[in-house]
């Protein structure tokens, strides 16, 4: 049996990963390609678990002047001069779900453990004073200029983002934790700032008027991440091990985590980037499943849904200019902007005529993770129900029954029509798209995707299904407009069992009504 490379799940130190023998795909060209452009304040917005603390830690290595840790990579062949300077490294991503008197406590601890080394003065009293006369002795002490690296500054903000009143103290200390910055330029040496939203355009870092913002460039658009180009380079031995685990071609393996990983676009004219997590994830235990989404779906994402009142048929395929979505959470007028920086939303299409974006979920996996998170909002709010519901309908497919298939859906429906609002067409289409979004998880779902398709296109072994789907009218109405339309036309070469089936949602019975199943 081939062996499976040591891939590095969840770990953020870069010199644990050389040191270690891990993979590591090398993103040390974008450090090059900063220096080459003389960046001084750099700031770079990517979702969770990206891969922005492993950049991050890669920069304070090569700061530190580790040499050997970048032999063989671009940075250790760009690099002719290694000079160690000191470096002032804080995570924040060890501040959340605090109030007010702990961050700050937080803060002071991150100070102590650096003023153990640097040591302080009596003058320096408040956290920003801390800071400022950190850099000043690092500086004095090591007569190199100080490097300053802060990794998910808006961790503290995030959980209270919908909330203004217990934001505003939140990041009123935070702003004035970072305020010396701007002042602090002569001593520094290299600033870099990661996060997920952009609070920083706004307030916290508004004195830092040369704060480069790198998150939308092209040229850095797979700085983290992994991109299509290092899937099939670097990381081909081990999709070619999961393509024999999988019983699969290379090539279908490819398009199997193309589809359920990749499809994140950072900028105009990005490269496909690839989920790191969920891809490292599913090449080391050799299975394809939702590791990024499983990982926790964040409670600011669900709160600033609710408070927007976002449905889940207003996500996608949402249209905007660059000021719509990438905007401050201080700015929002709606759930956009968080659902593109957080990755639920990415970059799908660019228009330079009108200059505006389409914005739609990444891939199969986020889809599949936002259904299942508001699903109990329209269908059961019992997950267990749901699931039971989508494996019982999938049995009678399996077991070519569809007529079987529509009875338990129309039982489903039944049993939930007196506990939720689904009362108009809105709330039936947006019923019908959860349940075929949920069974996507298990066979190929074609839903309302194209022009000239039916509702719904089931693909089993040997049978595909196509539906459509009416409300008050007739199953006969529905089965007329698959005939009318053609919708069966680009199926009738697949070799398979071409069925057509009318549905009629009965709104007065809150369910299915009648259906008819026509055989062709």
């Amino acid at each position: 049996m081939e062996e499976i490379r040591k891939y590095p799940v969840g770990m953020q130190t870069f010199s644990k990963i050389r040191e270690g023998n891990y993979v590591y795909v090398d993103k040390t060209k974008y450090i090059v390609q900063m220096l080459e452009n003389g960046s001084q304040y750099v700031f770079l917005s990517r979702p969770r678990r990206f891969g922005k603390s492993l950049f991050v830690s890669t920069l304070q290595a090569y700061y530190e002047g580790r040499k050997e840790l970048f032999e063989g990579l671009a940075l250790g062949d760009y690099e002719k001069n290694w000079v160690k300077r000191p470096v002032l490294h804080f995570d924040m991503s060890t501040a959340k779900h605090m109030d007010p008197a702990g961050l700050v406590n937080e803060l002071e601890g991150k100070l102590c453990q650096l003023e153990n080394i640097y040591g302080t003065e009596d003058w320096a009293k408040g956290t920003n004073q801390r800071l400022e006369c950190l850099v000043k002795r690092a500086y004095a002490q090591t007569g190199q200029k100080v490097v300053l690296l802060i990794d998910e500054y808006d961790a503290p903000l995030l959980d209270v983002v919908h909330e203004k009143e217990n934001l505003k103290p939140l990041r009123q200390i935070m702003q004035n934790f970072y305020s010396p910055i701007k002042y602090l330029d002569p001593w520094l040496e290299f600033t870099f700032i990661t996060g997920i939203t952009k609070f920083s355009q706004l307030s916290i870092f508004s004195e830092i008027n040369n704060l480069d913002n790198i998150s939308m460039f092209d040229q850095y658009s797979a700085i983290c991440g992994i991109s299509k180009t290092e899937l099939l380079t670097e990381m081909k031995p081990d999709v070619e091990i999961l393509a024999k685990a999988l019983g699969k071609t290379f090539d279908e393996t490819v398009e199997e985590l193309k589809n359920s990983y990749d499809g994140y676009h950072f900028s105009e004219n990005s490269e496909d980037v690839f989920n790191p997590f969920s891809l490292v994830k599913a090449l080391r235990s050799q299975k394809v499943a939702a590791y990024w989404f499983s990982s926790g779906t964040p409670s600011y994402l669900i709160k600033t849904l609710q408070k927007y009142h976002v449905g889940i048929l207003d996500i996608e395929k949402k249209s905007a200019s660059v000021d719509d979505f990438d905007v401050s959470p201080e700015q929002m007028t709606s759930a956009v902007p968080l659902l593109y920086q957080s990755g639920y939303l990415t970059i799908k299409k660019y228009n330079p005529i009108l200059q505006s974006f389409q914005l739609d979920y990444p891939n199969k996996e986020v889809r599949l993770g936002m259904v299942k998170s508001l699903a109990p909002n329209y269908l059961s709010p019992i997950q267990m129900d749901n699931n039971g519901f989508i494996f019982e309908f999938l049995e009678q497919l399996y077991d070519g029954t569809m007529d079987g298939a529509l009875q338990k859906m129309q039982a489903y429906l039944a049993s939930i029509s007196n506990r939720l609002s689904n009362k108009n067409e809105k709330d039936f289409q947006t019923v019908f798209y959860l349940i075929f979004n949920l069974l996507g998880a298990y066979i190929k779902v074609e839903e309302d995707s194209a022009i000239g398709r039916a509702d719904a296109v089931l693909h089993m072994p040997d049978t595909i299904y196509v539906m459509e789907l009416k409300y008050d009218k007739s199953a006969d109405e529905a089965l007329q407009q698959i005939d009318d339309k053609g919708y069966l036309i680009p199926y009738s070469a697949d070799g398979k069992r071409l069925v057509k089936v009318g549905v009629n949602y009965d709104s007065d019975k809150r369910t299915i009504g009648e259906w008819k199943i026509v055989e062709c």
